[in-house]
């Protein structure tokens, strides 16, 4: 079984500006590029180089905006058009930011300033949601990192979310669709614990009942707080706090790339979902942006 699992704060490091960034005379006419606004918001978070080396050809907006093509149409790397930069390079800038801290620094940061300045509460949150969803895997998902889901169906993987009460993502475990809701929920809720220790409070629902509740009561010192169906319920009812989480969902979906499972590795999966919240958060910055 192949597991991964992300989570944390935003890290300290050294903003860039928009004139540190290479110039780019790519005209943008696709969806998911990134406006002059976004670019404003984003530009601080990626990095513009250290000087060392060669020099950089492509701007990294261009990079940006081919990956966020890639999460929003769900192509594959040689099929990226022709104007952005060659997919090899894109796919080498994708894994470099996955593996050396950037994109979680990027995600992270972008999130607290979203619930500080769009949303106007702390930085750093004092309670969060925890629910799973099953997704197809394809056949380039191999069969350690796999399962079958008896429930759903649902042959692939499955990833276990934490958000805040605004729905924003603060950890991800991407595990084989096999795996219980209550097994994986013990190093999401130690890895949010760790990450966020102002966290005192969960929502979750009824997978998540029993000895889980006990376990992160003694050893964690969270409340689980289960949210149970209502009585007789058969058809969809806005439920008290999970439907934060469930809209996560939908957020994370608009992006094809993460509706069903491409990656052969399961951090490729979590960096795909991370880059869809990416775009959400962006662009609610860029249009609380003063004029």
């Amino acid at each position: 079984m192949s597991v991964y699992l992300v989570a944390g704060v935003a890290a300290s490091a050294t903003p860039a500006t928009v004139d540190d960034h290479l110039p780019t005379a790519r005209p943008r006419h696709y969806p998911s590029d990134t406006t002059d606004a976004e670019w404003q918001v984003l530009a601080p978070h990626v990095p513009a180089g250290t000087g060392r080396g060669r020099p950089i050809t492509y701007p990294r907006r261009d990079i940006v905006d081919a990956i966020r093509y890639l999460d929003r149409t769900g192509c594959q790397w040689d099929a990226l058009p022709a104007d952005f930069p060659h997919h090899k390079l894109v796919y080498h800038y994708f894994t470099t930011w996955t593996r050396d801290g950037t994109l979680n620094r990027m995600h992270n940061s972008l999130r607290e300033q979203v619930r500080e300045q769009v949303e106007g509460r702390n930085r750093q949150p004092t309670a969060a949601l925890v629910d799973s969803q099953s997704i197809r895997g394809a056949e380039t998902v191999g069969r350690p990192g796999r399962g079958y889901d008896a429930g759903k169906k649902v042959n692939g993987r499955k990833r276990h979310i934490a958000v805040d009460t605004c729905g924003l993502l603060l950890a991800i475990l991407v595990t084989g669709a096999n795996v219980q809701d209550r097994d994986a929920a013990r190093p999401l809720l130690w890895a949010l614990r760790a990450c966020f220790p102002t966290i005192g409070l969960t929502w979750a629902d009824s997978g998540y009942a029993g000895r889980l509740v006990d376990w992160a009561a003694t050893h964690l010192a969270l409340t689980v707080q289960i949210v149970a169906k209502l009585a007789g319920q058969t058809t969809f009812v806005v439920l008290h706090r999970r439907w934060a989480v469930e809209r996560t969902f939908s957020w994370i979906n608009r992006c094809r790339r993460t509706v069903r499972d491409y990656e052969r590795l399961p951090d490729h999966h979590a960096a795909m979902v991370q880059w869809a919240m990416i775009i959400v958060m962006t662009r609610r910055l860029a249009r609380h942006q003063p004029t």
